[in-house]
């Protein structure tokens, strides 16, 4: 029950400040001590120090920070580890029964925090109420289960078992060393093992120096876990996140032990060394550890950023432009939403901006033909594939852990956009094909087609400016621009191909440049329509209650009973016309 009521806590913890962690993250500077208070901010937070330093990996790996300027919440994350401790102290609350301190208790906040849990959870509906509920009943069965551990404890400590295992671990702190690394290192949290070699000292048994040793331990075994977590698909740099964890603890586990015997040597711990401690003795110790460590350790940072980069070695430089925006996409950040759905629009936005340019370098190409720039786009959409295919996965990947609607409501106009950009991709990839075939047929449009073209383009571009703004900034009023554009698009295409088919009449235009053309105003009539999906899923991300209508709400505003649509449709319409009817009068001069 303390395990998990543990776990609930930490994951709602950081499910419901996701937000603030990406902010805070993302503003993290050179300065060390700024870096380290944070560490410590973000660890007391989340209950975890693994957490925040697998985060930290994530982020190193995904560019988003150095190493440099993780080191400091490396320190941070193992001090702020400490409140957990803090936390459990509440055993030592001492209260007669009708003192207010009363209510401070496990005893207590165990029933009162899993009442207001599931009323949290059952009886109210705002945002992060679930995320909150869970978190006051993980902290109930956190304390529940402290409770249960300890009354087991109170009973083995009258069998004499307790205090003969503690006894042998006081006698050899090498074996109190090992014992506390390898539970740690078995529950993968040392705020976990401290807990319950806190509720052990509830059996008064236990003496400073049968735990000091133990507590040394837990900072080794929890530090392996992390790094070997953190090593797990990694890139070089996100894996020296943990090395330098491993050092720092290593450092810190010499410089606890040096000082604890020099002390006793001096005679400056004989009033501890044999007395029982207390669950708040035990916090404390922790606590001081730490802080001592972390406040002597933090100058020597450069050396641990120099012996990491020593014991990993730099990888072969990588060719892959988009190496970067793939690491992002790290599973490390499945326990923080905001960072993960980040990841996966820093990504969205190179899939579109990478198939936007290889449109416009396809339009060029109808103009004038360039071999080594349709090779280009043939490259690029190789790149826009392998995005989207990593980008699909970890999106699938993401969702099981989302407890939040909101979240859950983000990815899905994220996983909705995904195939739109790719598609971008696509059609630039069939005008750029279309571009070859008529330099391969030595065939070209006449200049009256291309003046057209233009015009065209020009619209597209303005269909597409306010899809990027509409999905960039989550803009409404750009995506409610991009249906009264596209529809006045669709009515140029009719025009032009009836324009088309005079001009064929004619012989102004090849014969053989036909179905090119016709196809041509197909590919751009469907990125238009592709566009209008995007802003569809940023209006339907705004306003969910259109979710279950979003046909029966394009159709109500081609209907041309919505006073907006009809205001910007005409305005488009008159102004792009007008340059048809300009362009038309051009031809026939």
């Amino acid at each position: 029950m303390f395990l998990y009521g543990m776990r609930l806590m930490g994951n709602s913890l950081k499910e419901s400040s996701s937000g603030t962690l990406k902010v805070a993250m993302e503003h993290v500077t050179n300065n060390p001590i700024k870096a380290f208070l944070l560490g410590v901010a973000i660890t007391a937070l989340i209950q975890s120090s693994t957490a925040t330093i697998v985060i930290t990996s994530g982020l190193v790996g995904a560019g988003i920070l150095s190493l440099h300027q993780a080191l400091g919440i490396i320190i941070g994350a193992n001090v702020g580890t400490t409140v957990t401790g803090q936390i459990i102290r509440l055993l030592d609350v001492d209260a007669s029964s009708g003192s207010w301190l009363r209510i401070f208790q496990p005893s207590s906040l165990a029933p009162i925090a899993l009442i207001v849990g599931i009323i949290l959870i059952m009886g109210v509906k705002f945002k992060n109420s679930k995320a909150i509920g869970n978190i006051a009943v993980g902290f109930g069965i956190l304390f529940s289960g402290l409770l249960n551990m300890t009354g087991a404890v109170n009973s083995l400590s009258e069998s004499g078992i307790v205090e003969t295992l503690f006894t042998g671990l006081g006698d050899n702190p090498f074996l109190g060393y090992v014992t506390g690394a390898g539970v740690a290192f078995v529950l993968q949290s040392s705020s976990a093992t401290i807990g319950i070699l806190q509720a052990f000292s509830s059996s008064g048994v236990l003496t400073f120096k049968a735990i000091y040793a133990v507590i040394v331990g837990i900072y080794l075994g929890d530090c392996i876990t992390t790094a070997i977590v953190c090593s797990i698909g990694a890139d070089a740099e996100s894996r020296r996140v943990g090395v330098v964890n491993i050092l720092f603890n290593l450092s810190k586990t010499v410089l606890v032990l040096v000082g604890v015997t020099v002390a006793q040597s001096l005679g400056q711990l004989n009033g501890l060394w044999d007395l029982p401690v207390t669950s708040g003795i035990i916090a404390n110790t922790n606590t001081v550890f730490n802080l001592s460590c972390a406040i002597l350790l933090l100058p020597l940072l450069g050396v641990y950023e120099k012996l990491a980069r020593r014991i990993i070695k730099d990888e072969p430089e990588s060719e892959d432009k988009y190496k970067e925006k793939l690491d992002s996409l790290s599973p490390a950040f499945f326990t923080t939403p905001a960072l993960a759905l980040r990841s996966c629009y820093d990504v969205l936005m190179t899939i579109f901006r990478a198939s936007r340019s290889n449109l416009e370098k396809s339009l060029a190409l109808l103009e004038k033909y360039d071999e080594s720039v349709y090779k280009e786009i043939m490259e690029e959409e190789d790149n826009i594939d392998r995005l989207t295919d990593r980008l699909s996965r970890y999106i699938v990947e993401l969702l099981p852990h989302l407890q939040e609607e909101y979240h859950v409501g983000i990815l899905d106009q994220y996983y909705k956009v995904t195939k739109e950009f790719e598609r971008l991709g696509d059609h630039a990839v069939s005008i750029a094909e279309n571009a070859a075939n008529l330099a391969k047929n030595d065939t070209a449009y006449s200049a009256y087609a291309i003046s057209e073209l233009q015009i065209l383009e020009d619209a597209l571009s303005q269909i597409l400016d306010n899809a990027e703004l509409a999905f960039q900034r989550r803009n409404v009023q750009a995506a409610y621009r991009i249906e009264p554009l596209t529809q006045v698009m669709n009515d140029m295409v009719n025009i032009l191909k009836g324009n088309h088919l005079k001009r064929m009449s004619s012989g102004v235009c090849n014969i053989y440049a036909d179905a090119s053309f016709t196809n041509l105003l197909a590919e751009m009539k469907r990125i238009a329509d592709l566009c209008s999906n995007v802003g569809m899923a940023v209006v339907i991300r705004v306003r969910p209650e259109l979710a279950d209508q979003e046909h029966m709400y394009s159709s109500y505003l081609r209907s041309g009973n919505d006073e907006e649509f009809n205001r910007d449709y005409n305005k488009a319409h008159d102004e792009y016309f007008a340059r048809l009817h300009e362009a038309e009068m051009s031809g026939e001069a």
